[in-house]
């Protein structure tokens, strides 16, 4: 006669391996990330010069965010948002990192160590995880924030010179790499998707295309597509004479070579796409895998008179152009293919709705994310949302609603007020003018209450914290040194 534990234990064990683990039923998550990229510039955001046919694909075959915005102007802080779910003020990376700060050498630190970021998240729920691309976020040699070492390649610094020759980090050494850059990292992801078909895997895949910055722009491009644009008049960059406060770049301004060499840049972007897609089609994983495609934010090609971010003026800006941003989902048979959603989204939301999405609890921590989960919308299903977003940006913060922006500046202004139901370009600022005097004061409420409440004084500029960055605005704060944690 069968002892009854044992054959209980036994039945178990068999009901047990026939049924998939949670990690295993969850799906796979390709995060594409570019660099300095504008919604503007794509087809499916209705651009009609630049080729993006792929990442257009994408957008019809998932749900594509009409309205979505960055937290800050440049790309450390806005890389360290989406990874953490936190502001400028809350995380402490103000501003990009200089070539050396905190990137290599015996200084070299995470700067979003002190945080349960997404890649540990995600690991501790199952996923292997890459970051394959431009960290800029601090210890580049060594892998971090939950990611995979096998799987761990990028840049020593963040600012790209040249797509070709270049330094790049694999394997904790750094060696000039030959080949193009952007076919490299999708080589290299192509790679770790095939390795990794068998269990969950997260892919953090930040191309450091297509840029728009740097002398180089004034070359030819060298790519596949360079020949295509050759002689292309590029007619949805804006022509306009150079904006008053533009400090840099006022070289790529009508600058049709600068245009084409963007262009060309953003086309190989878009054949890195096809090939993961591809790759997910050819392994059988297009429905358990979510593709998230965004960028770190916003960029002008001449919009305003302006080229680049927000801390290409003086003083810095809060203009929609270095805010907009692409972000599109693609999950088939769980997103509804070629939707799209008006809901106003800023890249501190991402992690709370990804999260949900996969059906994880990111854990507590301090300080609280502000982001709010909007997977409902994913799913389709109704939503109470409020449109409002906010900016963070050293000495420049923003809210952003409907039908106004408030941009308020430490101590001592400029500050700006826009009509955008009336004014959308934001040509004409109506700060101090009576007739708007209701609305600016609680606009200003509004931003500063936010604030208040979000803002970790150890990291908030305006109440006299410190930086885990050099900072551009550094005299209007006193603060003349970086703050590691």
């Amino acid at each position: 006669m069968c002892n009854l534990s044992y054959c209980f234990r036994t039945l178990f064990a068999i009901a047990f391996c026939c049924i998939p683990s949670v990690a295993a039923q969850r799906p796979n998550v390709v995060f594409i990330l570019t660099d300095n990229h504008g919604a503007w510039t794509l087809g499916c955001y209705g651009n009609t010069d630049i080729r993006t046919p792929h990442i257009d694909r994408l957008a019809s075959e998932g749900m594509r965010f009409t309205r979505a915005f960055s937290s800050n102007g440049v790309c450390s802080p806005t890389r360290a948002t989406y990874l953490t779910g936190l502001l400028p003020s809350q995380h402490g990376v103000h501003c990009y990192l200089r070539a050396g700060e905190a990137q290599t050498g015996p200084e070299a630190y995470s700067t979003i160590g002190e945080f349960r970021s997404l890649g540990e998240m995600l690991r501790d729920a199952g996923y292997e995880c890459a970051m394959i691309g431009k960290w800029h976020l601090g210890a580049n040699v060594t892998p971090q924030e939950g990611f995979s070492a096998k799987h761990w390649i990028t840049m020593p610094h963040g600012a790209t010179s040249t797509f070709y020759d270049a330094a790049v980090i694999e394997d904790g050494r750094t060696r000039n790499e030959p080949q193009y850059l952007t076919d490299l990292w999708t080589e290299r992801s192509v790679e770790f998707i095939k390795d990794n078909r068998d269990r969950p895997f997260f892919l953090y895949l930040p191309y450091n295309g297509p840029y728009g910055l740097g002398r180089s722009l004034l070359l030819p491009a060298r790519n596949a597509h360079a020949e295509h644009y050759a002689d292309d008049l590029l007619l949805s960059f804006p022509r306009r004479e150079p904006h008053p406060w533009l400090f840099n770049n006022r070289d790529y301004i009508n600058n049709v070579q600068a245009m084409r060499r963007f262009a060309a840049e953003l086309s190989a972007v878009d054949d890195g796409v096809e090939r993961i897609l591809r790759t997910l089609e050819e392994l059988g994983l297009e429905e358990n895998t979510l593709v998230i495609f965004t960028a770190d934010q916003g960029w002008t090609g001449g919009q305003h008179g302006i080229w680049g971010m927000g801390d290409h003026t003086r003083p810095l800006h809060a203009f929609d152009g270095t805010m907009h941003i692409p972000l599109i989902f693609r999950h088939p048979g769980a997103i509804a293919a070629g939707t799209t959603s008006d809901a106003m989204t800023s890249n501190y939301d991402l992690l709370p709705t990804l999260m949900n999405y996969l059906g994880l609890e990111a854990p507590e921590q301090e300080p609280l994310t502000p982001g709010r989960d909007y997977s409902p919308i994913l799913r389709g299903q109704p939503l109470e949302w409020k449109n409002v977003v906010y900016y963070d940006f050293e000495n420049t913060r923003a809210v952003r609603t409907d039908e106004w922006k408030y941009v308020e500046r430490f101590p001592d202004g400029p500050h700006e007020l826009y009509d955008l139901s009336a004014d959308p370009h934001e040509e004409f600022n109506l700060y101090g003018q009576p007739r708007q005097a209701e609305v600016q004061q609680r606009l200003r409420d509004r931003l500063h209450t936010f604030f208040q409440k979000h803002a970790d004084p150890k990291y908030d500029l305006w109440r006299g914290g410190g930086s885990k960055t050099k900072l551009i605005t550094a005299a209007s704060f006193n603060v003349g040194h970086s703050l590691r944690e």
